[in-house]
């Protein structure tokens, strides 16, 4: 849609300016130059219009072409930063999960270890992404087993 107006605005500013500034743009040749050079903002210098209603085509040329590459910056950086965001994202939750499931195993080592003197149970580790509960539950084992060492030291 982007592409098909930047033709569309770049052929007929290039037909019009060849109407309104005859002069200077003597064909339609000459006319589409311009107009593609001011579109994609090369402006090259070679054709300028001098009447004022070139001018005034030139200008919203010069606005339309700038709107053009900003759109399209736009969407590629756009498109690069949902990229990045998507393989960041899936390492940090995988990184986490990780941690989480080895929380759990040192926990339930300890927890075996203590257990005999002061009656703790090892409890199943719980699969799938970590979630606030499961660091909340790890905080409450941890606690416990902290007691258990106190009272038994």
């Amino acid at each position: 849609m982007i592409g098909v107006a930047s033709i569309a605005v770049t052929v007929g500013a290039g037909a019009l300016m060849t109407v309104a500034d005859r002069h200077t743009f003597p064909s339609i040749g000459s006319g589409l130059w311009w107009a593609i050079q001011t579109t994609t903002t090369v402006g090259y210098g070679d054709n300028v219009p001098v009447s004022v209603a070139g001018r005034l085509i030139a200008a919203l040329v010069m606005v339309f072409g700038i709107g053009f590459l900003t759109v399209i910056t736009a969407a590629i950086t756009s498109t690069f930063v949902s990229r990045s965001r998507l393989d960041s994202g899936s390492d940090t939750a995988t990184r986490a999960d990780e941690q989480l499931r080895h929380l759990d195993e040192r926990l339930e080592r300890i927890e075996a270890a203590v257990s005999g003197s002061s009656g703790l149970e090892p409890r199943a580790s719980s699969a799938g992404a970590p979630t606030a509960e499961q660091f909340s539950e790890i905080s409450m084992r941890l606690e416990r087993i902290e007691a258990a060492l106190t009272r038994s030291s």
